[in-house]
C-alpha cells in the first residue's frame, strides 16, 4: 500500500523507521534511474560510516552510523558523474553526521561531479546556506548541481501538504537528464518497507513541526480514517 500523505510522510522521520526507509529509498532509485542509463554508466549504491558521540552525565556513548548513497560513475574510466544523497536526520543535527555529509559533498565537487541532494527531513540545521530571500516557502527540497556550473543551484521544493516533486537528474553534459519522480519512488519505498505496519499514526510525528503542520496533520489522518 502506499504512503496515506499526499507527499513525505513525517513519521518516516523517526529513528525507528529512518535507517529502513534511508536505504529502500537508495536502493529504489537505483532500480528506477538504472533502466534510464545508456552502457555508458554504471550505478550502484554504497555507505559511508561515521561515529557519532552522544554526551552523558559522567560518560560518553558512542554510536556508529550507516548512510547509503548513489553513485553513477562511467564505465570506460570510473569517473563518477552524479552523486545522488539524502539527508538524513543525523546529518542536520549532529556535527559528526554533518562533516561526513559534507565530506562526500566536497569530494563530488573536487571530481567535478553532478550533485542531486534530496532533504526530506523536518528537523535539524539546513544542509545548504544559500538565501530563502524571494523563493517560497517549502519543507522539502532537492537541490541539484551541475558539475559545469557547480555555483549554481537548481531547487525543486514543496511543503507538506502538498506532493513531492520530480527533479532532473544530470548524467555527463552530451546525455539527456533522467526524470525522477520522487513522489512515485516514495510510494514504492513505503509500500516495499511495509511501512503501513510499523507506524503509529495515532501519535504525533517526533519531529519538529509548526502548530499549523500539527493541525493539519490531524485532520488529515482523521479524513483518511486512519486516527480516532
Amino acid at each position: 500500500m502506499p504512503s496515506p500523505f499526499p507527499g513525505m510522510d513525517p513519521f518516516l522521520e523517526h529513528e525507528t523507521t529512518w535507517a529502513t526507509f534511508h536505504y529502500n529509498l537508495m536502493n529504489v532509485l537505483f532500480q528506477v534511474t538504472t533502466p534510464s542509463l545508456v552502457e555508458r554508466y554504471r550505478a550502484r549504491v554504497l555507505e559511508r560510516v561515521f561515529t557519532v558521540e552522544h554526551v552523558l552525565f559522567t560518560s560518553v556513548k558512542r554510536e556508529e552510523h550507516r548512510e547509503p548513497y548513489l553513485e553513477i560513475r562511467q564505465r570506460s574510466d570510473g569517473k563518477l558523474i552524479t552523486l545522488v544523497e539524502s539527508v538524513s536526520p543525523v546529518n542536520k543535527t549532529t556535527s559528526a553526521g554533518r562533516q561526513g555529509y559534507m565530506d562526500k559533498r566536497n569530494e563530488a565537487h573536487r571530481f567535478r561531479a553532478n550533485i542531486v541532494e534530496i532533504d526530506l527531513v523536518l528537523d535539524g540545521q539546513r544542509m545548504h546556506d544559500f538565501s530563502r530571500e524571494n523563493l517560497p516557502t517549502w519543507d522539502y527540497n532537492v537541490v541539484v548541481t551541475r558539475a559545469p556550473r557547480p555555483e549554481q543551484f537548481e531547487l525543486y521544493t514543496t511543503t507538506i501538504e502538498k506532493r513531492l516533486p520530480r527533479f532532473r537528474l544530470p548524467l555527463a553534459t552530451d546525455d539527456r537528464d533522467v526524470v525522477v519522480d520522487l513522489q512515485a519512488v516514495l510510494h514504492r519505498v513505503y509500500d516495499q518497507g511495509n511501512f503501513a505496519k510499523m507506524i503509529d499514526y495515532q501519535s504525533d510525528p517526533l519531529t519538529k513541526l509548526e502548530p499549523g503542520q500539527k493541525l493539519w496533520i490531524d485532520r488529515y489522518l482523521r479524513e483518511q480514517g486512519m486516527r480516532a
